[in-house]
């Protein structure tokens, strides 16, 4: 590569970068719009909190479909990171379906706006994926990976591991989605007993029929 050559491609990568750190900066301003004004939100109160004009948002993303799918992407980055996945493999399954269900619910708890604004996909013409599906497969296999590492530690067959996995995840996605129907009406920590209670006595009794 000549020296002319690598400018050009040091400048590109130094765009690219520019770039990349403005949409983030632009796609906070939207969660804190989103926060503020409900899932609602329009792209003039966006582009307010996010201190920038409409035609800024749109030459970063397309329309707003584009700066909602941005917005998935970064919630459910954060939803990951919130939960106790990189322990997970530690954890019996019990323990794990309780702790993922608390982490989980208490993101909704915390962000109801953001969170109904991350699982309405907008309408248009420009196709977006299924935010629901997204998160709660990505969880659903990460939880998958750590029971498998459970059942072959007992010694049992591994092969339930991705339907327990998944099974669970999408419970406590449906038990979210009812607790905001509910406007919250009941405590976290009671909808995560009733959750543990649902679910341990199963596992306990894969360690039992193992006996």
């Amino acid at each position: 590569m000549n020296k002319v050559d690598q400018v050009v491609d040091g400048r590109a990568a130094r765009w690219e970068e520019h770039n990349t750190q403005r949409r983030r900066e632009l796609v906070e301003g939207a969660v804190k719009a989103i926060r503020q004004h409900g899932p609602g939100v329009g792209m003039d109160e966006i582009a307010a909190a996010a201190e920038t004009s409409k035609t800024v948002l749109y030459r970063h993303f397309g329309d707003k479909a584009g700066l909602y799918q941005a917005v998935v992407d970064s919630v459910h980055d954060f939803i990951l990171r919130k939960l106790p996945l990189d322990e997970a493999e530690k954890l019996d399954p019990a323990e794990l379906v309780t702790m993922v269900a608390d982490a989980y619910l208490a993101v909704v708890e915390r962000d109801r706006n953001l969170y109904l604004f991350v699982t309405s996909r907008p309408t248009g013409d420009t196709p977006t994926s299924d935010p629901v599906g997204s998160i709660t497969t990505r969880i659903g296999d990460r939880v998958a990976e750590a029971m498998k590492a459970w059942l072959q530690r007992e010694g049992l067959d591994d092969d339930p591991a991705n339907i327990w996995a998944h099974g669970a995840v999408g419970y406590i996605w449906a038990v979210a989605d009812r607790w905001i129907v509910t406007n919250l009406r009941r405590p976290r920590a009671d909808v995560v007993a009733y959750i543990h209670q649902f679910f341990a006595p199963a596992f306990e009794a894969q360690k039992e029929n193992k006996e």
